[in-house]
């Protein structure tokens, strides 16, 4: 994970989705503990509020929990929760603009399908 401070995003959102991404990608398995607040505020030298903040977005949505005395860590379902959740943030900044866009440039619906595909197919990209 890496903090941005020139970034326009609240550093507390960095970490955040920095650690949704380590979720999603099997860094941080479900009923497994995240670093302590101290561990992040001194490796991203940040304030430990901003680290706690970042941290409480993702108890309020049930991502992770708290076990008293022993720390942070990752709730059963949350890889589900959050590919749920981003993919519904998907569509609301990409394809409610793309289909905004295609129809103020008359491209129907088949034509986006075969342009996704292409993109899909396209051995140049990633």
């Amino acid at each position: 994970m890496q903090i941005n401070f020139d970034e326009e995003r609240p550093i507390y959102i960095q970490i955040s989705e920095g650690i949704e991404d380590a979720i999603l990608s099997g860094a941080f398995p479900e009923e497994s503990q995240i670093p302590s607040i101290t561990e992040f505020s001194v490796t991203y030298r940040i304030n430990p509020a901003t680290a706690l903040k970042g941290i409480n977005i993702l108890v309020d949505e049930g991502i992770l929990y708290k076990k008293r005395g022993v720390g942070m860590f990752v709730a059963q379902g949350a890889a589900e929760k959050l590919i749920s959740k981003r993919k519904e943030k998907f569509f609301g900044n990409y394809i409610i603009n793309l289909v905004d866009e295609a129809k103020r440039l008359e491209i129907s619906k088949d034509e986006i399908k075969n342009m996704i595909e292409r993109g899909f197919e396209d051995e140049h990209r990633n």
